[in-house]
């Protein structure tokens, strides 16, 4: 499903329908990209005095059910949640994890950006001096999955470090796309190659849902939202 800019509680909502239906077996594996209008997501381990988020920004504060600590989302970011029923796919968090990293690294090496993993830091990186691309939060029940991960593509990073403690790392340091590339870099461009990264390590055949054919498996509300698009 290739949606456009929608509010994270929304997204929630629609993550939760998919993930009914595919433990229930009703529909298969499904997997969401979209961005976010400006929101900080609160993860099960944030901490207080994460948050120092200035008086004026304009942003949601979200706390969820996700792994992980703090992290912000917003345009120009390419937020992916695979809802994927684990049991055909090993049984194994640790496995579903790395498997989402490998993902990152093959969405990027196309692009020419050559990302890795940190030992003892969360997600995905550029090396060196190390700074980070994408974060990864996820949420599994009864070998369903939610959440995802979130992919730096063209947005300014200063929300990272000025108003949150991001992933709980103190002075860490963030990067996109398209500062590493020094060009505009659309999230339009990066979706095929998410898609098809995520197509091969996890090893499907992905065809795309039309938004209007997606009428029960959301609220009604972003439902209108996205029928009113097509």
């Amino acid at each position: 499903m290739q949606l456009g800019l929608v509010p994270y509680r929304e997204a929630w909502e629609l993550q939760r329908s998919l993930a009914g239906g595919v433990s229930q077996g009703a529909i298969p594996d499904t997997i969401v990209m979209l961005e976010h209008p400006p929101v900080i997501t609160l993860g099960r381990r944030a901490e207080e005095g994460e948050l120092h988020v200035p008086e004026d920004a304009e942003v949601e504060i979200v706390e969820t059910d996700r792994g992980g600590k703090s992290t912000y989302h917003g345009p120009g970011q390419l937020v992916c949640y695979p809802i994927l029923d684990l049991r055909r796919h090993g049984e194994d968090v640790k496995k579903y994890c790395r498997d989402l990293e490998e993902a990152l690294i093959q969405t990027l090496a196309p692009l020419g950006v050559e990302a890795t993993r940190i030992e003892g830091l969360t997600g995905i990186w550029l090396e060196s001096p190390p700074r980070k691309i994408a974060s990864i939060g996820i949420h599994i029940s009864k070998w369903v999955t939610t959440h995802g991960y979130a992919l730096n593509v063209d947005l300014d990073p200063a929300p990272f470090t000025e108003w949150i403690t991001a992933c709980g790392i103190e002075d860490a340091a963030f990067t996109t796309i398209a500062r590493e590339l020094g060009r505009p870099v659309a999230v339009d461009e990066v979706r095929p190659h998410a898609a098809g990264a995520l197509a091969d390590v996890f090893g499907l055949e992905l065809d795309e849902i039309p938004a209007d054919e997606g009428h029960g498996l959301w609220p009604q509300p972003l439902h209108d939202q996205l029928a009113a698009r097509t």
